[in-house]
């Protein structure tokens, strides 16, 4: 790609595959596309339904297929997963510790969904979610840290734990079924208003102190 002429650096095309440059603060142009230097990647994408989180998809696509070629190469992995119907806030990384830190189950990170019911949600259900509900395979009840109504088929549920299709399992063990799902916040962060659905930014410095904010 250097000796084709697609690399310029502060607007000067570089065409010596062996030039060395200081890599604070460095921008560089790959065929007209400006990119700024991150020794490691950390980013929000704001999955949309149908898409597996996952490098070898069974069924669906793949959320890689919504990101840029390079983040395959830079071994980019989700930090948890989404299930393929499930929309929202999903972080990547290749920062391995970064990784490990918010998708362990011993830091208890908040997570807040956002859940549609396909019949009217029932004052009762909360109360379930709120005491406790019994899931196959679990030997104690699993609760919502939050939980509350926000529409006539919509609620808002909190939880700390990371455990398979687990707010869906749970809203069946309350007695309702969902019908959509969507991840709006993980720890302190909160899916942005402006990044539609299929898109992702970089996560700012801004971001990673709201994150950690919980």
């Amino acid at each position: 790609m250097i000796r084709a002429g697609v690399l310029r650096i502060q607007g000067e095309v570089v065409d010596n595959p062996f030039a060395e440059f200081p890599v604070e603060g460095l921008s560089f142009e790959v065929d007209g596309q400006l990119w700024h230097y991150r020794e490691q990647a950390y980013l929000m994408l704001n999955k949309p339904a149908g898409y597996e989180c996952s490098r070898k998809p069974t069924f669906h696509p793949s959320i890689f297929a919504l990101l840029p070629a390079q983040f395959a190469n830079r071994d980019i992995q989700p930090v948890g997963r989404l299930d393929q119907d499930t929309t929202g806030l999903l972080l990547l990384s290749d920062d391995g510790q970064f990784i490990h830190v918010w998708s362990s189950g011993k830091k208890q990170t908040p997570k807040r969904y956002s859940v549609t019911t396909t019949e009217a949600v029932q004052a009762g259900w909360l109360d379930r979610l709120l005491e406790g509900v019994q899931l196959h395979d679990e030997p104690a009840l699993i609760k919502a840290s939050s939980c509350c109504q926000t529409g006539e088929h919509e609620l808002e549920m909190v939880i700390t734990e990371g455990k398979y299709h687990q707010v869906k399992r749970m809203v069946v063990a309350a007695g309702g079924q969902v019908a959509a799902l969507q991840r709006v916040q993980v720890g302190g962060l909160s899916l942005p208003d402006d990044l539609p659905e299929g898109s992702w930014r970089w996560l700012g410095e801004a971001d990673h102190t709201a994150l950690a904010r919980f």
